[in-house]
């Protein structure tokens, strides 16, 4: 037993878990917050209010709560995953039935003060879900057609409650967030072959019975495919966001034009410039250079997390960190796509930097489990 070992582990519990703190994903993570807190400052015209102050203390609250979650220890939260999973689902249903609207969808829920999104709550509780389920699960049933069905199950509830609000971005990431847990479980890759080529022939059929009899979309819904493919058919319509997001993008270059003088957020061009649209504003700003450092960061993050799920040798510690890092991959792959006119416009946040309290809380007690399996995994 070398020194350092001797000390750590004749340290009491409490600091012993302090030193056992991921704590370079706790300086990611504040890294790629400080990005949004500059970010928010800027496009207010160099005032912390309205945005960047609030975030700054929801962030630091956030961290608190993480770290608080990761003492707590993991079997804990194995043992809550159903609960926590019906609470989610029970909010989702009060949503739709006496939701707050906001922007043409009905999302959020008000308890008390508090202004809830619970679809967000449920991508974590999802996977929360999924992994003790798989945890619980023998290992050879995890194929088994009867087996895979309860999992496919615990995704596609929540998915149909978040549609109708409606949310296609957040219904998207449940589905596919879902799918990740129960890939990385063992589940055969022809269930997913079949689900791949079923969408595929789905797309390929709404796109040939255009202009005929049998056509399966209206055609007002072939126009948003039509912007989606070619958004300078309609500049000044559908197309507008995504045209104002690319010159942003593209007039950035290397290194920007410089922190608070980017022209299209500045001007209002851009849309929702604190929330989706941000990425344009870092790019406008600090030009390819800022954009690659910002994914650097997300990258680092997501590896952290993928190295700690191999670490570990408890099954749901595992899946839960797969789930949690594929999750958080997804909030800014979609956003990224969204932004860049490589995937429609569906609504996603770019994570820790877009404006917003609750996805952001949510998703710092997201990384608190992860956290939770770091510390308590056997050492």
């Amino acid at each position: 037993m070398s020194y350092l070992e001797y000390n750590v582990k004749t340290v009491p519990t409490g600091l012993r878990k302090i030193l056992y703190v991921n704590w370079p994903l706790v300086l990611l993570l504040t890294a790629v917050a400080s990005f949004g807190f500059l970010m928010l400052y800027s496009v207010a015209g160099g005032n912390f209010e309205p945005w960047a102050d609030a975030q700054m203390k929801r962030f630091a609250a956030g961290i608190v709560g993480m770290l608080a979650i990761g003492f707590v220890p993991i079997w804990i939260w194995r043992n809550m995953s159903i609960l926590a999973y019906l609470i989610a689902l029970a909010l989702l249903i009060a949503v739709d039935a006496f939701g707050t609207v906001g922007m043409g969808a009905q999302r959020w829920i008000e308890l008390g003060p508090l202004r809830l999104q619970p679809s967000e709550l449920m991508k974590v509780a999802q996977i929360m879900f999924l992994a003790a389920y798989y945890d619980w699960l023998d290992p050879r049933k995890v194929s088994r057609p009867l087996w895979v069905v309860f999992p496919v199950l615990i995704i596609l509830a929540p998915v149909f409650l978040v549609l109708i609000q409606p949310d296609l971005g957040t219904a998207l990431m449940l589905l596919a967030g879902g799918g990740i847990v129960m890939f990385v479980a063992g589940v055969s890759w022809w269930y997913f072959a079949t689900i791949i080529a079923m969408i595929a022939a789905v797309v390929f059929g709404v796109l040939e019975t255009r202009g005929t009899d049998m056509q399966l979309l209206h055609d007002y819904q072939y126009k948003r495919i039509d912007t989606f493919l070619d958004p300078g058919s309609d500049p000044l319509g559908a197309g507008y966001n995504i045209m104002q997001a690319q010159i942003a993008l593209g007039s950035g270059g290397w290194s920007g034009k410089g922190y608070m003088q980017g022209t299209q957020s500045r001007l209002n061009f851009l849309p929702e410039k604190h929330t989706d649209f941000i990425f344009t504003t870092l790019a406008e700003e600090f030009g390819f250079v800022g954009a690659a450092s910002l994914l650097t960061l997300y990258a680092l993050i997501v590896a952290f997390c993928l190295f700690s799920a191999q670490a570990s040798r408890d099954r749901f510690s595992a899946l839960l960190t797969y789930g949690v890092a594929s999750m958080f991959f997804l909030f800014f792959a979609f956003n990224m796509a969204m932004v860049t006119g490589l995937v429609p416009v569906v609504g996603v946040p770019l994570p820790l930097v877009s404006y917003g309290g609750t996805a952001m809380v949510i998703l710092l007690m997201a990384f608190g489990l992860v956290q939770s399996a770091h510390i308590h995994r056997p050492r």
